[in-house]
């Protein structure tokens, strides 16, 4: 009988599933280059893994986040610490301010090639469960917090909106500032990049030294 998955239980695999893999030597990545390539191997050993042992739902890259259920809501990213990065869906420009919307599992990994035993190691650097309260940009939400505590009015905030090219309508970002004024954004610790899709990047989660609650 399977177990049911909980963020828990998912956070304590990802750990185990990290120490495992660093001691393995792949003959099949030996030589690939492909960041894609490494990231879907990664990713699909371990939801394979997590489907022997637990009840779930798994989606498929190609439909959007990769554990989808409503007490899971965790899509998994895969990074070379070369360039902790990965790009998302763009749906809402609010994501930038309130977050994705749903969790992040980051693997950050450090491929390293021998030419002896044609072989690589993926040395798991980094594993991080970001919650979604967490998954908003690190500066524009530091920026936005103090706006609000320095008693800003929406006209700041869409200044300031606008200043940072936040890919929106005049509308938009006045309907958006009156929500940060009512709702005061969480601070965020990714680095997201406007663009077609968001792009995100890790390297704040990766260096981080102290607990955030939301970050483990």
């Amino acid at each position: 009988m399977k177990e049911k998955l909980t963020i828990d239980k998912l956070i304590a695999e990802a750990k185990a599933f990290c120490i495992a893999e660093s001691k393995i030597k792949n003959k099949s990545l030996f030589g690939v280059t492909d960041g894609k390539a490494v990231g879907t191997h990664i990713e699909h050993k371990f939801l394979e893994q997590l489907n022997l042992k637990y009840k779930m739902t798994i989606s498929s890259s190609a439909k959007g986040i990769d554990l989808p259920a409503a007490d899971i809501l965790t899509d998994i990213k895969v990074t070379s610490i070369k360039q902790p990065q990965s790009s998302c869906p763009f749906r809402d420009v609010k994501q930038k301010i309130f977050g994705l919307g749903y969790n992040l599992l980051v693997f950050v990994y450090d491929k390293i090639d021998d030419p002896k035993t044609k072989t690589a190691t993926l040395d798991f650097v980094n594993c991080s469960f970001i919650s979604k309260e967490r998954t908003a940009d690190y500066t524009t939400t530091y920026r936005l917090r103090e706006m609000v505590k320095d008693k800003a009015n929406a006209e700041d905030i869409v200044a300031y909106l606008n200043d940072k090219n936040v890919p929106a309508d005049e509308i938009t970002l006045n309907q958006l500032a009156k929500q940060i004024l009512k709702t005061t954004p969480v601070q965020g610790y990714l680095t997201i990049s406007n663009a077609l899709q968001w792009r995100l990047q890790y390297q704040r989660v990766v260096m981080l030294d102290k607990a955030v609650q939301g970050i483990s």
